[in-house]
């Protein structure tokens, strides 16, 4: 793990790193987690290889068994891209009350760079890599870095290799995991039923929710 202007670096290829990476995300989100509901929002489209990253994610979140603990927008199903990210931060704030996002997308960064996913504290500036003015979104924010910045971004994008977006995403998975395991045996953790109590009006339970495993 490396730190660089309050950004943490995880790297893909140390063995350790989905640990590290779940632990600093529970010393981060603890204290919010007691009283707000977690949602995750994983920006990207499925039509370019090195945009995937969020989908790819979102998609292992929607269908992971400890979906019970957060929600998730932008899937491979339902990709949240620049055409749709100003609707889909509307509807989160909208179904949910005071909630927590972590914001998650590709990046591009330097060479040395390249196979490192981040974690950082504010909101996440979408677009930004390849010129595009989105809205920031987030109380946190996680980045894979999926190839290098360069003078034609777009095709860079088009161009990365899927092992490279692959194993990025199965490392954020992972230490996501870790993090939710951490946050379920802790006794500080009351259990927060986002079906039942973070959405706004909703006449959803969480009947349809998957149960978290016993651990």
């Amino acid at each position: 793990m490396q730190r660089e202007k309050n950004v943490l670096y995880f790297s893909v290829n140390d063995r350790y790193s989905s640990l590290e990476f779940g632990d600093s995300l529970y010393r981060l989100l603890q204290p919010e987690l007691l009283k707000r509901p977690l949602v995750f929002l994983c920006i990207g489209t499925d039509r370019a290889t090195g945009d995937c990253l969020g989908p790819l994610l979102g998609h292992r979140l929607n269908e992971s068994c400890y979906g019970s603990f957060y929600e998730v927008y932008g899937t491979l199903r339902e990709p949240v891209h620049a055409k749709n990210l100003q609707e889909t931060i509307n509807k989160i704030y909208e179904r949910h009350r005071n909630p927590l996002v972590v914001a998650v997308d590709a990046s591009l960064g330097s060479s040395s760079h390249v196979g490192y996913y981040t974690l950082g504290e504010g909101p996440l500036k979408p677009g930004a890599g390849v010129d595009k003015a989105l809205p920031s979104v987030g109380d946190f924010y996680i980045t894979g870095i999926v190839n290098i910045c360069g003078l034609l971004d777009q095709m860079l994008l088009q161009t990365t290799r899927l092992h490279t977006v692959m194993a990025l995403s199965d490392q954020i998975y992972d230490g996501i995991s870790h993090f939710i395991r951490k946050r379920y045996r802790s006794r500080h953790f009351p259990f927060f039923g986002l079906r039942n109590s973070s959405v706004a009006g909703s006449p959803e339970t969480a009947a349809g929710k998957q149960r978290a495993p016993q651990i």
